[in-house]
């Protein structure tokens, strides 16, 4: 049993998203080895009330360290308001905490945040380094930018140059990408991006979730489409929206009322999704859900027939959770849910016209409802696309390998 060092900026076992990612990650190297995790201080409180309310003996294997920057090096830090910034400070700061805590391990492991394009200094620490898993959000095509207005186009496309920079000319990322001993892709573009030919690297998802169980499968009546994120540009659910109202036109008079869309999220967006909604005339169709807790959430998969998720991003947390549900996915087909799913378990749509993606996400919704035989098939495909990939054990199986192959 080796002893690994993992620093995780983000941890919080009653959170998803990054945060969940990060907690179940630390887990998941202590089935196999010591684990010494190293994140912020304002992470303390929710690790220790979860450990202290929930016995798991994995916890005998796991020690955690807490660092922050001095508190005038991170007064300015607000909520999410200049998170990179203080993360990159971070990265820098923690490599002389670990120093001087005096532990000893045998391989160094950079857990989270997730990209591609801002450095890690722990080859410093001089014992073999684990780079990931690591990715980044793609350009978004320019055709599903437009109904977001030129501000949001050249948001994307400013914050497309900054990677651009990083990824050129940043000589830190690029002795990052050097000194690693293995990285972890999350989409294959990263492989791409940091031209890691001849490098250790593997790409595989690194999104992964628990098992809930999955009950016998029973229509309560109605076909009811689920959608959850931010309600940002990134996520797409102008297309969701859009694309349900195409369908629910083709469904005959008396059957609509049995059609039902399930928006999970908040964001800057929603006013333009509520008015899209009003426009299309769908608003009894249409429940939007604001936040809920996550056990909620997993309910709301239970009871749902199909995750309809056209995001633009690399990542995306509630497609593996659809699917461990058995819910057939709809998608685009691109480095981010795209690459998770393959036609056992749901449809990835193509880029093209912004009219014609609305038109074939629709077409997939309507063989799902129409197509009782390929429905049944898929939501067979989803289940065993989780059990195979998207559970958390095999997560921690791969870490156990790239561990044991380093030969610390």
């Amino acid at each position: 049993m080796k002893t690994i060092l993992a620093t995780a900026y983000a941890i919080n076992p009653y959170k998803g998203s990054e945060d969940g990612m990060g907690w179940n990650f630390v887990l998941q190297i202590a089935r196999f080895n010591r684990v010494v995790a190293v994140t912020r201080e304002n992470n303390r409180p929710a690790i220790e009330k979860y450990m202290a309310a929930h016995e798991d003996k994995r916890y005998n294997n796991i020690t955690f360290l807490y660092y922050d920057l001095p508190y005038y090096l991170r007064f300015w830090k607000k909520g999410g308001r200049g998170a990179m910034l203080y993360y990159q400070m971070w990265q820098k700061g923690v490599v002389g905490f670990i120093r001087k805590s005096g532990v000893s391990f045998d391989i160094v492991h950079n857990l989270n945040f997730h990209n591609d394009w801002t450095p890690s200094y722990l080859w410093q620490l001089d014992k073999p380094f684990v780079w990931g898993p690591v990715g980044h959000h793609p350009l978004i095509p320019g055709q599903y930018l437009r109904p977001f207005g030129v501000v949001e186009y050249l948001r994307d496309r400013a914050t497309w140059l900054v990677k651009q920079i990083f990824w050129k000319l940043n000589p830190s990322l690029g002795k990052t990408v050097k000194k690693a001993d293995y990285i972890w892709c999350m989409n294959d573009s990263v492989k791409d991006v940091l031209e890691l030919t001849g490098k250790n690297y593997s790409v595989m998802p690194s999104v992964a979730t628990q098992d809930f169980g999955i009950d016998p499968f029973i229509s309560d009546g109605k076909f009811r489409v689920i959608s959850a994120g931010r309600f940002v540009a990134l996520k797409g659910f102008d297309l969701t929206v859009r694309a349900f109202a195409a369908f629910l036109d083709r469904v005959n008079g008396p059957d609509r009322s049995k059609m039902e869309l399930v928006l999970v999220g908040s964001g800057p967006e929603e006013s333009r999704l509520i008015s899209i909604i009003r426009e299309l005339g769908i608003e009894d169709n249409v429940k939007i859900i604001h936040w809920i807790e996550r056990n909620e959430l997993m309910e709301l998969f239970r009871k749902s027939d199909v995750f309809l998720f056209p995001s633009h991003e690399g990542a995306g947390m509630v497609v593996a959770e659809a699917l461990s549900f058995g819910l057939p996915v709809i998608c685009l087909d691109n480095s981010g849910p795209g690459e998770f799913i393959d036609g056992n378990c749901g449809f990835a749509v193509r880029e093209q016209p912004y009219d014609d993606t609305v038109r074939e996400l629709a077409d997939k919704l309507d063989i799902l409802y129409s197509d009782d035989k390929k429905y049944s098939q898929l939501r067979q495909g989803a289940r065993s696309r989780f059990e195979k990939i998207f559970h958390w054990d095999r997560r921690g199986e791969t870490l156990r390998e790239v561990y044991l192959n380093l030969g610390a």
